[in-house]
């Protein structure tokens, strides 16, 4: 891959990298005619991108249209919290609904949601049936090697990209992530040199840029146990009935929230008491 500056306006046109010598395709145009050891000609790969509706993944899109990257899927991995109930909060339901109309209009390609067979809860109520918990339902995730990531987003991607080319977005300034690139594991924003403020200008300016980059809200399933204390504050105090689940849920772990310890009835004690230093706060302005 042949360095570029990098784009610092949403206008400047993306080049295409000049070819490489690697064996495997890897964008550049070099997979035309190529040919099997045995003589044959090779199969073409396939080609999906696999997007969470962040700045990053929405641009990538983009990237792939203006560098004429070869493209037959798009595809997103959903999480559910229960059958019926999204994990996404509603105004991240509606904008990924928004968005995928754009991308059809945009790119001529339908999002492919995708999804595991279990719904969050469900899991959460599974029953081990070996090892040191057998008898014990699922429960609250661990912190180290959580079975959402696994079970409900993890193994739903392998099945919908095997045989694919991956594409994800990663922008080339973020080098902490870059480690997870293949040749079937590919990144068109590090490729081209794309940063991640180019991305945020550009969807901004497509009217693409997500909701959580807006508001005090976090991107991501609304009982994710890495949430930070302001994020459960707002849920309880914005969503009341999916705070009640969490902590029906809570009731029924056969562990803690966190790993420290605290439960969601924790959480619940602290902002009760909150809410009533508030309330007693204005009644002696109102007094005073």
């Amino acid at each position: 891959m042949t360095e570029k500056n990098y784009p610092t306006r949403m206008h400047e046109v993306l080049t295409k990298p000049e070819a490489c010598s690697r064996c495997a395709p890897c964008g550049c145009g070099r997979t035309e005619g190529a040919k099997s050891a045995g003589g044959g000609r090779m199969k073409q790969p396939k080609y999906v991108a696999s997007i969470s509706y962040g700045k990053d993944s929405l641009a990538m899109l983009e990237v792939i249209k203006r560098n004429n990257m070869p493209l037959d899927r798009i595809i997103h991995c959903e999480v559910w919290a229960t059958p019926t109930i999204q994990a996404d909060l509603p105004p991240m339901v509606e904008f990924k609904d928004k968005a995928d109309k754009i991308i059809r209009e945009r790119y001529g390609i339908e999002v492919e949601r995708v999804r595991a067979a279990k719904s969050y809860e469900e899991q959460f109520y599974q029953v081990y049936q070996r090892g040191n918990r057998k008898g014990k339902i699922y429960g609250w995730p661990p912190m180290t090697h959580p079975w959402c990531n696994s079970r409900l987003k993890v193994a739903p991607l392998k099945k919908a990209t095997r045989g694919f080319v991956t594409y994800i977005g990663i922008a080339c300034d973020e080098p902490g992530r870059l480690h997870r690139l293949t040749e079937k594991l590919r990144s068109p924003l590090f490729e081209n040199n794309i940063t991640e403020q180019w991305c945020r200008d550009w969807c901004e300016a497509n009217d693409l840029l997500s909701p959580i980059y807006t508001t005090a809200t976090r991107g991501g399933c609304w009982f994710c146990h890495n949430q930070q204390i302001d994020q459960l504050r707002l849920l309880r105090k914005n969503y009341p009935e999916l705070w009640a689940m969490m902590l029906k849920w809570d009731n029924d772990a056969p562990y803690p929230f966190r790993l420290n310890g605290t439960t969601i009835h924790d959480y619940e004690k602290r902002f009760d008491l909150e809410d009533r230093q508030v309330r007693f706060e204005q009644v002696l302005e109102v007094e005073g």
